[in-house]
């Protein structure tokens, strides 16, 4: 690593000396209309797709290879874009610009690409359905962009939320907490462009046709339905821009790591009524865990019609194609997390993993006049997989006498075939009216998504240990009655599937013949639920104050039962109310404060589990939040910092003394503090940092023993710091660097309460080189090679983080 990253210094210095001179330069200054500098204003050279940012002063210097007549276009947000040929001539040419402040109107829906760059982001549609000012939003919500998942060289979800503030892994998979509570893929809560959706549990896609990832704090049920107290994740795609910019970018790095991606869009007639983009990512990887590998392939077009001013028809299609292997975790020697590697994994080399996903999405927007408009989407959601697995039985292996064998973990085998799909409907006016002195900014809706789960689901399990005539299998072995299990030559009952041995990983690695195994067959019910909601939500603003009120009425339905003879409805239905308030202190504060319910059921669709008895109601939610958002440095900078509590009724827990059975007694409480910084200090020098305080405990249980515990996975405290600062003159322009860390507190796992794993902070850097349309990058993540574990179930499921890594990155824009 260390001989690489000396190469790449050296290269670095080298291009750069040799592009430091030009005979060509064209100096200026960008001014507002009151003759004020734009400080952080973009200035892009058409004709070669190079270009620089204003400095505090609003001045700005361009280097060009040749005299000749060239189009400069600047641009800053909230003013009318200029465009200009201007004629450089050989030494030095001056220009001073100014723009006009832009009144158009805020997006009904986000269907326009986000011209924005770099790592603050202004606005936001998740919290109101409407654009709204991030500022101006009674809940905290956090993101990173597009810019910060390439400066830091990120390409899953999960590796995104070190930047989030109260959010961090639960395990590996497409599975997380925020503030305490869990969400994963599949669990149709997570959003894509503000709709419901579900991706595979297992696997996190790439995520390189996204503009960016974003969290809304807190219960959004009255927003979006059923959903997690903590809060939602949404992940905004990209979308068509009306000018064109190209780019390809490819990775090699650690653990095997070769990546390609692209990105093309522009306009594709004259008049920009037809407008495309596409995504293309391609993957093959190996990770540090033994015998992982990902394959994988996204393709994501997307195409704007625009027939008229007031019109706009959005298509977005996503497709995800993965060829992997599931990793269960690590499993450790008893209570000992550090006595095995953390690259151990239970698979054999026969195992697989495939899973095809596909979203698309059809939307349309249609102003009908300056105060009123109409928007409609559709999104369909599918995901097959098709699984081979062998993985842990959740437990050591027994002797004959019963005893546990701390150095042999009992193994079983899953082969799993099934599928996923949901539909998803959101309809809204958007209606903006004065009354008096009050401003309105009304939305009223109805929702409706439904997720269905077709006939043939189904699953082979071996496990347990071999009877006695070894025709099949006892689930669990009983040395009362020994008689009735296959022995071997020292009296131990003989596995249905190999044990793993701890001290021998390599032989248990190895192919496997299934066919040997003694099978059972489990069905996965075929499942459908639906649910239906309306809402209405009005934005007032009068003089310093703005006032957010909201209220959903959510029916939902579920089909127990479904596509049998006993088929049954069971029907739930809630009211959801949503308060905020937001005062303007001064220009550059604003503080608010909110009160929001949330809600989701407990059916047998959604627990998975038939068994479980019920029907239970649902979990009900509710937070209280107070909190400040500020902009500072002429808005590049936003400082954020929020207090809440949130607490939840009607947890499930297990029967004692049953299998599956559950009963509903529970409530959780998370208590905690916020505080983010995000955007940029100077033009080019970049910021983003954050830490959190949660306390997010049980408060009641049928266990007493689980009482005033941290929730599994949840640190009561975490933050990071991530800083890239970039030469922009001199004989180092082009050159820049990127340095961050991020830390979490020790941890309890899920499933045992006696386990912990430990906290951690990690160091990672970046350095980038810039040339004219060339951008090359390396990026080093854990530098200090520290060992440290992401989430756990139990110490036979850690789940361990990547040790020192290397990942270079050339890429190319025109």
């Amino acid at each position: 690593m260390n001989k690489a990253f000396t190469i790449m210094i050296l290269w670095v210095f080298a291009c750069q000396a040799s592009f430091a001179q030009s005979n060509y330069t064209l100096k200026g200054k960008v001014n507002g209309m009151d003759g004020n500098p734009i400080v952080g204003a973009s200035i892009q050279v058409v004709e070669t797709l190079s270009g620089t940012v204003t400095g505090l002063d609003g001045g700005f210097d361009l280097d060009f290879s040749e005299g000749k007549t060239y189009t400069i276009k600047v641009s800053y947000l909230g003013f009318d874009p200029v465009i200009e040929k201007i004629a450089i001539k050989g030494g030095h040419n001056y220009r001073e610009i100014q723009l006009q402040e832009s009144f158009s109107q805020l997006q009904a829906v986000e269907i326009i690409g986000r011209k924005e760059d770099g790592y603050k982001n202004t606005s936001t549609f998740l919290g109101s359905k409407t654009q709204t000012n991030i500022k101006d939003l009674p809940q905290s919500v956090s993101y990173v962009t597009k810019e910060l998942i390439h400066d830091q060289g990120l390409m899953r979800t999960g590796e995104t939320v070190k930047n989030f503030s109260g959010v961090n892994q639960f395990t590996f998979y497409d599975d997380i907490t925020i503030r305490g509570f869990r969400i994963n893929g599949s669990s149709n809560t997570q959003l894509v462009n503000g709709m419901r959706t579900t991706t595979g549990f297992w696997k996190q896609p790439l995520i390189n046709f996204l503009e960016r990832v974003e969290v809304l704090k807190g219960p959004s049920s009255a927003l979006f339905g059923n959903a997690s107290p903590g809060g939602v994740v949404n992940r905004v795609t990209k979308k068509p821009l009306d000018i064109t910019r190209n780019s390809l970018s490819f990775s090699v790095g650690s653990f095997n790591t070769f990546r390609a991606l692209a990105d093309f869009t522009g306009p594709v007639n004259d008049s920009k009524s037809l407008l495309y983009r596409l995504n293309v990512g391609y993957e093959d990887a190996q990770t540090f865990r033994d015998l992982q590998f990902d394959k994988n392939i996204v393709i994501a077009p997307s195409f704007s019609f625009i027939p008229s001013e007031k019109t706009r028809v959005n298509l977005d299609m996503v497709f995800n194609n993965s060829n992997s292997r599931l990793d269960r975790g690590q499993s450790a020697f008893q209570d000992d997390i550090y006595a095995t590697p953390i690259s151990l994994s239970l698979n054999t080399a026969s195992d697989y993993l495939k899973e095809q996903t596909y979203t698309v999405t059809t939307s349309l927007n249609h102003r009908f006049n300056h105060w009123a408009s109409f928007n409609a989407s559709y999104m369909k959601t599918g995901y097959n997989e098709d699984l081979s697995e062998h993985r842990s039985a959740n437990a050591y292996a027994l002797d004959g006498n019963g005893d546990t064998m701390g150095d042999m973990v009992a193994r079983q085998i899953f082969i799993r075939k099934r599928s996923r799909y949901v539909d998803n409907f959101s309809a809204f006016f958007n209606i903006d009216r004065n009354t008096g002195p009050l401003e309105h900014k009304l939305v009223v809706g109805y929702d409706y998504a439904q997720e269905i789960q077709p006939p043939g689901g189904s699953q082979l399990t071996a496990s347990g240990y071999r009877n006695a005539d070894d025709t099949g299998s006892i689930n669990v072995y009983r040395p009362s009655e020994r008689e009735n299990y296959l022995l071997d030559n020292f009296g131990n009952p003989v596995p249905n599937v190999p044990h793993f041995d701890l001290n021998d990983p390599i032989a248990s690695q190895r192919m496997l013949d299934v066919s040997k195994y003694h099978y059972l067959t489990r069905g996965f019910d075929p499942t459908l639920y639906h649910l239906n909601g309306v809402y209405v939500q009005d934005q007032i603003t009068w003089g310093k104050f703005q006032a957010m009120l909201g209220l959903r009425y959510e029916f939902y339905t579920d089909f127990e039962e479904y596509k049998k003879p006993t088929e049954t409805k069971v029907t739930q239905n809630v009211l959801l109310p949503r308060f905020g308030l937001v005062y303007s202190a001064t220009e550059n504060i604003n503080v608010y404060g909110t009160y929001v319910e949330g809600y989701n059921p407990q059916t047998a669709s959604v627990i998975s589990n038939p068994n479980a008895g019920g029907p239970f109601d649902p979990l009900i939610s509710d937070m209280v939040e107070f909190g400040m958002k500020s902009e500072w440095f002429n808005k590049r900078l936003e400082v954020t910092a929020a207090i809440y509590q949130i607490e939840q009724r009607n947890t499930l827990y297990p029967v004692l003394g049953e299998i599956d059975l559950l009963e509903q007694i529970g409530k959780e409480t998370a208590k905690g503090i916020e505080f983010d910084v995000t955007g940029r200090i100077l033009m080019n020098w970049s910021v983003l940092a954050s830490y959190a305080y949660n306390d997010a405990s049980i408060t009641e249980s049928p266990n007493e023993g689980d009482l005033n515990r941290q929730k599994p996975n949840a640190p009561r405290h975490q933050g990071n710091l991530w800083t890239k600062y970039e030469f922009d003159k001199g004989s180092f322009q082009g050159l820049g660097f990127g340095f961050g860390t991020n830390f979490v507190t020790e941890r309890n796992v899920s499933l045992n309460a006696s386990q912990t794993i430990p906290g951690y902070t990690l160091l990672n850097a970046a350095v980038y080189y810039t040339s004219g349309n060339m951008r090359l990058q390396l990026n080093v993540n854990n530098l200090s090679n520290k060992t440290h574990w992401v989430g756990g179930y139990d110490y036979i499921r850690l789940f361990p983080g990547a040790p020192r890594n290397v990942l270079g990155t050339i890429s190319y824009t025109f």
